[in-house]
């Protein structure tokens, strides 16, 4: 009997931790495009202009980070005027797009937990280090704070040039990578 207990206590206690693994980041809600003024969505670095009326999905969370979390790496300008919008979330500053710097996923962001810290990326089978300066908004958008572009997706890393030309992308092939990173 006390093996039959033991075998049923295992059975659940396997399939409790296979339900918490499978729990995953859902969508939190979601926002409808507007219209942005003529000339007020930076289309630097091929952006994304929000499309009025179109609705975006938004998410408070991203996925669990592990020693390689799988994300997007896209690209964004860091510098005044660039199509990051405004200054840096971390600390009210922007920064020059030669240096290795990243925003991440609001989930990944943590509320600025992560500022100030370095994450190592890795693709294209190079690995870089970059200061995690901004968030990527996957909560809000399609604003003139978020410069008229649709919320982040919950698994971005936006980085700056330095990041895609120390990773060894050729430029005609900045703007989407799948790779990882860890802290």
């Amino acid at each position: 009997m006390k093996r039959f207990h033991f075998i049923l206590f295992f059975i659940l206690l396997t399939a409790t931790s296979i339900q918490i693994n499978a729990q995953t980041c859902k969508p939190s809600g979601g926002i409808r495009g507007r219209k942005q003024p003529p000339g007020q969505c930076n289309k630097e670095n091929d952006s994304d202009c929000c499309v009025q009326g179109k609705f975006y999905t938004t998410y408070t969370c991203s996925p669990a980070v592990t020693s390689a979390t799988k994300a997007k790496l896209t690209i964004n300008s860091f510098q005044k005027g660039g199509d990051g919008g405004g200054p840096s979330e971390c600390d009210n500053q922007y920064h020059s797009d030669d240096t290795p710097v990243v925003a991440l996923s609001t989930g990944w962001y943590k509320g600025g937990d992560r500022c100030h810290k370095y994450i190592t990326i890795n693709g294209n089978g190079r690995s870089v280090k970059a200061k995690v300066v901004d968030e990527c908004d996957s909560t809000m958008g399609c604003d003139a704070d978020h410069d008229y572009q649709p919320p982040c997706p919950n698994n971005i890393v936006d980085a700056s040039k330095a990041v895609w030309k120390a990773l060894g992308v050729s430029q005609d092939n900045w703007g989407d990578l799948d790779i990882t990173w860890s802290e």
